[in-house]
């Protein structure tokens, strides 16, 4: 019995292609997220929406591949932590220490993923869906 499965491959240019916008798409994740984390050095969001765009319109180019999930996940990271910050605005008007607090917690979570996402794409590892 031949155990062989027929998996359409991808040809190695597009697959480099693919991980090249990935690497580029985390590095500015990347920029954001830390300075989120740094009092003071924030970079403004022109970065991350150049970030989600690159995500957004190479992200058909990646399906059936292992890169699709990271596309996916850079996609959801950005959604979720800016859904989580504007959720939080409003503990800024009530008192400043609770919003600070909120917003340090959703930008160390941004910078978790990102940085999790960058260890399993180095290894060529797909993420969670």
């Amino acid at each position: 019995m031949n155990d062989i499965i027929d998996v359409p491959s991808i040809d190695s240019e597009k697959a480099q292609s693919l991980k090249t916008v990935g690497w580029i798409s985390y590095l500015l994740h990347l920029i954001v997220a830390v300075a989120a984390v740094i009092p003071g050095a924030q970079v403004g969001a022109g970065l991350l929406v150049v970030a989600l765009i690159i995500d957004l319109v190479k992200k058909s180019d990646a399906e059936g591949t292992w890169q699709a999930s990271h596309f996916s996940w850079r996609i959801r990271t950005v959604l979720w932590a800016g859904f989580f910050y504007v959720v939080t605005v409003p503990l800024y008007f009530l008192l400043y220490l609770p919003g600070a607090i909120a917003w340090a917690i959703i930008s160390i979570w941004f910078l978790y993923r990102i940085v999790k996402g960058m260890v399993r794409m180095n290894a060529s590892q797909s993420l969670p869906t």
